[in-house]
């Protein structure tokens, strides 16, 4: 199926490069704002409809027509709206109406459509055609619209929906689409497809009422209508909305094509092991640093950065303790991350940036206390989104001094900024992939616009300069200034995800390789395969029973509270002045001493202490009397309190009180974190062979430089001579390859030169690649795991066949931290496994080894592993 925009492009190879750009009206370029450039594309895109509109033969005759621009984020799509508005103005048209998903949108538009006094009002001071002065004019509806002026009714789809069905008077009717002809400019335009996604019978389709139904009936009330339609995200993959769209794309220009002609900011993943607000904290020291790497270069531009949360409610609980803990900031913060930073890294290359421009840590903190401040900081939130949209717009300006943003989805669609280089990602969960990954992809698209610079004349303003295309070549220290980093916790799973999801919209290289991985046919003719079996445990609900207070580590917490001095002091400046020495001191305090009322009225506060939330916790508890009183539960808790030393002669109640809250509700965070849903059974149970390994496995691998090199690539065909191995010829390992990580390669070589000593010991050696085959679960909290490799042992005597089952984890030094759980669970398994032994003359033995780590093989795992022998 050819579409459009590919016949257009056919035209474009056989007549000359320039065959639509060369088609643009003196009054688009005119017309439009100046200090917006018209960039290569953008003329193609207009030419490319100024060629639709009078030399297209295939153009539709005597009914509307229809055009959409699919466009990458970032492009410029409402300056081709722009554009294209004068082009029909032009040709008779006056009236136009806007429609689109969101009110935000919305608002953001008529800034760019009405508003001269915008830094993004897309058209020239005067409009000009014809030697007539043209106004662009909002409207509610077209019985009134001026014969001579550009006429805009701005609207939602479901606005517009909703006026259709419901006519109100001085409103929007059929009537001004059947009495005028009219332009209608879907913006975001992908959100017209719900009902061509849907598969309906014919009857249902011609009794839907629907928005996609609303446009179509306004679109068709008038021979003479135009729509012009704009997204970036349309699924032209999709059967029926490819065949919906092949008359209609006229000009393609994916965020692909966008990034590598250099009109985006590069993206980084910048991942952290460690709590959300040292990630926070690197993300501001890396603003910060590209504000001085800026100011260094006469460049006044403000770097912003998004703090991403899950929820509401998340990202004002932040936003509250962000602005708590920057006031707080100071150089021992700042030193801890330095010591922290990895040479190479962007963190450690900031911290050299200070050093070399002798900017101290001290003075650097102070800086950050004031850029970061309240009246820097927005939280865009439910209704807010609306109420900030101008502000959020217009982030760019000299005079917006806003540094920092709190959301969750708002900002997903509709959102202009061009100096948002950093987004802090607050949470760490990956959801099934697909919508929460694509829709932060599309996030990241947004901040990716470049942010326009140069230092030198001959150098283009909206592309990027630094990009190093040579490894030997040294990084321009503005390259961190075309850049936007996505910060997040170590988290290889949602990470890959991530990055399939932004390989798809186009904004990182796409190097994913679908791979097969079959099981040998001479394996699937032992009788092992046939009738083997693999014993793994279950996941069942954590019985509490048992449970019966507080963990010894809550109980144990050292809590702590300063109470306000709310002491002040006035000083004469230039008058020398002596200041009163306040005398400060720290007591601790057992919770009890603030009274059973106060601590009653603190749980009353805090949804976690109802008693039913309390007794699914603990089902041995009686009451809350016993709660607040037990030793097994708050009675042996205790704080630190600081204050002046008389408040402790008399301690007022409502301070008791927001103590007794402070350290109730660390406890509650505690329980949340810390409760365990379920458990691994200890009793393992058969499963056969053939059942979990029946089918083959097609691998979808996506290898992009941020994830281990040689994942992806064949054991067969790595060109690491240390790692490569002809596994066709190797009876014992039962795929036909291993696409594994470096170590999980390093590992099958290991076993390899061990072959011939565990052949000599055992009748049968097989060694089973786990690609989610199967899971076991931890027996503490009954957490996944997917060990990668099972090491099958059988031993043949006279009276028993004894098999040892050998769960393998290959694992690089730099998870071992994070991935202990695992290390510890395999540990566990020979001495807690149970398996009931009802097979006569048969004997299984489940076991884990340490973690296979190629450079410290010889200190746990390779002991370990001759005890096999």
């Amino acid at each position: 199926m050819t579409m459009l925009h590919e016949t257009f492009s056919t035209l474009k190879v056989a007549l000359g490069e320039n065959v639509f750009s060369d088609l643009v009206p003196d009054y688009i370029n005119n017309n439009l704002n100046p200090n917006f450039e018209i960039r290569p594309y953008q003329k193609e895109a207009f030419g490319r409809f100024e060629f639709f509109l009078d030399t297209y033969k295939n153009k539709p005759q005597n009914k509307p027509l229809n055009v959409l621009y699919h466009m990458a984020t970032g492009s410029g799509k409402t300056l081709i709206m722009a554009g294209e508005i004068l082009t029909l103005y032009k040709r008779g048209y006056r009236n136009f109406l806007f429609f689109v998903n969101s009110t935000n949108i919305i608002k953001k538009t008529k800034e760019n459509f009405l508003n001269k006094s915008s830094s993004k009002y897309l058209f020239n001071d005067s409009i000009n055609i014809n030697g007539n002065l043209i106004n662009v004019r909002e409207m509610e509806n077209f019985a009134s619209s001026n014969v001579n002026d550009i006429n805009i009714v701005f609207t939602t789809i479901q606005g517009l929906h909703t006026i259709m069905l419901n006519p109100k008077e001085n409103a929007l009717s059929m009537g001004d689409f059947e009495d005028n002809k009219v332009v209608l400019i879907s913006d975001e335009a992908h959100h017209l497809n719900a009902e061509t996604k849907k598969k309906k019978s014919n009857d249902e389709l011609l009794s839907v009422v629907s928005w996609e139904n609303t446009i179509k009936n306004i679109f068709n009330a008038n021979s003479s209508n135009i729509m012009l339609e704009f997204t970036a995200t349309a699924d032209l993959t999709e059967p029926n909305i490819k065949e919906k769209y092949k008359n209609i794309v006229i000009f393609d220009y994916p965020l692909k094509r966008f990034r590598e002609d250099r009109y985006s900011k590069e993206v980084k993943v910048f991942q952290s092991d460690s709590e959300p607000f040292p990630r926070v904290l690197r993300a501001i020291i890396l603003s910060q640093y590209r504000r001085k790497v800026f100011e260094k270069h006469q460049l006044i531009i403000k770097p912003v950065i998004l703090f991403k949360a899950k929820t509401i409610k998340d990202s004002a609980d932040f936003h509250k303790e962000f602005l708590e803990t920057i006031e707080r900031i100071n150089k021992d913060d700042l030193e801890k991350i330095k010591n922290t930073s990895v040479e190479g890294d962007v963190i450690y290359t900031a911290f050299q940036f200070f050093e070399r421009n002798n900017i101290k840590l001290d003075s650097l903190a102070l800086e950050l206390i004031e850029d970061f401040s309240i009246e820097k900081t927005i939280e865009v939130n439910s209704k807010k989104a609306e109420t900030y949209q101008i502000e959020l717009n217009s982030l760019e300006d000299a005079d917006n001094e806003i540094r920092a943003i709190f959301a969750v989805d708002k900002l997903n669609e509709g959102w202009d900024v061009l100096n948002l280089f950093d987004i802090v990602r607050l949470y760490d969960t990956r959801n099934k992939w697909g919508k929460t990954a694509t829709q932060e992809a599309q996030l990241i698209g947004r901040g990716a616009r470049y942010c326009p610079f140069k230092i030198e004349e001959e150098q283009p303003l909206y592309q990027r300069k630094y990009d190093i295309l040579d490894n030997t070549e040294e990084a321009h220290e503005l390259k961190v200034c075309e850049e936007l980093y996505y910060h997040s916790a170590h988290n290889p799973g949602y990470i890959s995800d991530l990055n399939i999801a932004l390989q798809e919209i186009g904004i990182t290289p796409k190097t994913r390789r679908v791979l097969s991985l079959k099981i040998k046919d001479n394996f699937k003719e032992t009788s092992l395969f046939k009738s083997g079996l693999i014993f793994v445990n279950k996941r069942i609900p954590y019985d509490r029973s048992k449970v019966t207070g507080l963990d010894t580590s809550i109980i144990n917490t050292n809590y702590s509270y300063a109470i306000k001095t709310e002491h002040s002091n006035e000083l004469t400046i230039f008058k020398s002045a002596t200041v009163k020495d306040l005398k400060l001191k720290r007591e601790t305090l057992n919770i009890l001493n603030f009274g059973k009322h106060i601590i009653r009225k603190a749980m009353a506060t805090i949804p976690a202490y109802r008693f039913n939330e309390l007794k699914q916790l603990f089902p041995n508890l009686i009451s809350i009397d016993e709660f607040i009183v037990s030793g097994d539960y708050l009675g042996k808790i205790s704080v630190v309190v600081s204050g002046r030393e008389d408040i402790f002669k008399n301690i007022p109640q409502i301070e008791k009180l927001k103590i007794s809250k402070k350290i109730l509700t660390k406890i509650a965070e505690q329980l949340k974190v810390n409760r365990i849903y379920y458990q691994g059974t200890k009793e393992f149970t058969p499963k056969t062979i053939n059942e979990l390994y029946e089918k083959d496995k097609i691998l979808n691998i996506a290898n992009d430089g941020l994830t281990e090199q040689e994942f992806g690539i064949a054991q067969s065909e790595t060109s690491n001579k240390e790692l490569s191995l002809d596994l066709s010829k190797r009876d014992w390992f039962v795929f036909n390859e291993n696409y594994g990580t470096s170590e999980e390669k390093y590992f099958v070589r290991y076993l390899d030169m061990m072959i011939n000593d565990l052949q000599k010991k055992y009748d049968d050696v097989y060694l089973l690649r786990n690609e989610k085959h199967f899971k076991l679960y931890t027996f503490d909290d009954g957490r996944a795991f997917e060990p990668d490799f099972l090491l099958l042992l059988i031993k043949k005597e006279q009276n028993i066949e004894l098999t040892y089952q050998v769960f393998i984890e290959p694992k690089g030094a730099h998870l071992f931290e994070n991935d202990a759980w695992k290390q510890d669970f395999l540990f566990d398994l020979k001495s807690t496994h149970q398996i009931d032994q009802v097979w006569k003359g048969k004997e299984f033995i489940v076991w884990g080894l340490p973690f296979y780590n190629n450079e410290s093989k010889k200190v746990e795992f390779i002991p370990k592993f001759e005890q096999l022998l």
